[in-house]
């Protein structure tokens, strides 16, 4: 038997790829960078909780045509678009940043926004938050 579980164990390791094995070109992994930065959007650093930081992690699907209430978020959120376009827009400067299917979008904190779905095809978002323990991190306005 423990020669069976040692056999098994060897097989699997000449499967694993190892990180180191990542960047060469023979991999059988291909590792495409989407975004690489320490601002959001509107220029702010990128801050995440100190203490107790918890991860919630959304899907999000929008309707074509659709607009998503004004809204803002006190902490970092991260989006990246599966499908779809979406144009988020600044509540106060007016400036509108237009994101489509592979772009990633680090989001602004704490400033007033409103996002809609572009075109006729609804839009797929992976949505992630970092927030301190089990505050919400969406408010909207009144």
């Amino acid at each position: 038997m423990r020669h069976a579980i040692r056999c098994a164990a060897f097989i699997l390791a000449g499967t694993v790829v190892h990180a180191s094995e990542v960047d060469r070109p023979e991999s059988p992994v291909l590792v495409t960078p989407i975004l690489s930065t320490s601002t959001t959007a509107t220029g702010q650093p990128i801050v995440l909780p100190s203490q107790h930081a918890r991860v919630l992690v959304w899907t999000y699907d929008i309707a074509p045509g659709a607009t998503l209430p004004e809204q803002k978020h006190p902490y970092q959120r991260y989006a990246y678009v599966l499908a779809g376009t979406l144009r988020i827009t600044d509540g106060k400067a007016g400036r509108s940043l237009v994101y489509g299917t592979g772009d990633f979008i680090v989001e602004a904190i704490g400033q007033w926004q409103h996002a809609e779905s572009l075109n006729d095809k609804p839009v797929k978002l992976l949505v992630i938050d970092q927030v301190p323990g089990d505050v919400p991190n969406t408010v909207l306005h009144e």
